[in-house]
């Protein structure tokens, strides 16, 4: 297994313990996602890692069904993960920011946008919105690896000021436009 399919497998895996805690009712609860809830996160979450993958000739098979935004989650991320080969991770192609790999991609967009919805998902339906030191340091570092950009329409809000004694979770969560 790549370093990428492990990061991806135990990132999906916490964002999957995320999504199993929800009540049902809590679906339709309006996140931190302008206009997007609970379940909007997720679909997100999945239909964007779908059209990176299919646009680099991966065969993901059919949507999930979205009824059980948790299952569908779960039924995706293992999909994915089987996809993940050496030879898929080493792809190289020309990214956003420029020559990349599909692994370093995942890595740096993908993975970072499952610890952040996890969290956003979380303070929507009243989850364990708490991130690691290591889930801290990955999300700090792919804010700066997005520069100006992290602020583009459809990736995060302005940036926020921190509350005054605000811990590190909260600087880094408004740091994405997020008040913690």
């Amino acid at each position: 297994m790549t370093d990428t399919a492990a990061s991806y497998r135990a990132t999906a895996s916490a964002l999957s313990a995320v999504l199993d805690a929800v009540p049902a009712d809590r679906w339709s609860a309006p996140s931190p996602c302008e206009g997007w809830s609970a379940a909007d996160v997720v679909a997100h979450v999945v239909d964007t890692q779908r059209e990176l993958l299919t646009t680099h000739g991966c065969d993901v098979g059919p949507a999930p069904s979205p009824g059980d935004p948790a299952a569908a989650f779960r039924a995706h991320a293992d999909q994915v993960a089987a996809l993940l080969t050496d030879e898929l991770v080493g792809r190289e192609y020309a990214g956003f920011f420029g020559p990349t790999t599909v692994g370093a991609t995942l890595e740096q967009f993908y993975v970072w946008d499952m610890v952040v919805h996890r969290w956003d998902v979380a303070r929507a339906t009243g989850g364990d919105e708490s991130l690691s030191a290591a889930e801290l340091d990955r999300t700090e570092a792919g804010a700066d690896s997005f520069g100006e950009a992290l602020h583009m329409d459809g990736i995060c809000a302005p940036a926020l000021p921190a509350d005054p004694g605000a811990d590190r979770q909260g600087r880094v969560l408004a740091r994405l436009g997020r008040r913690a």
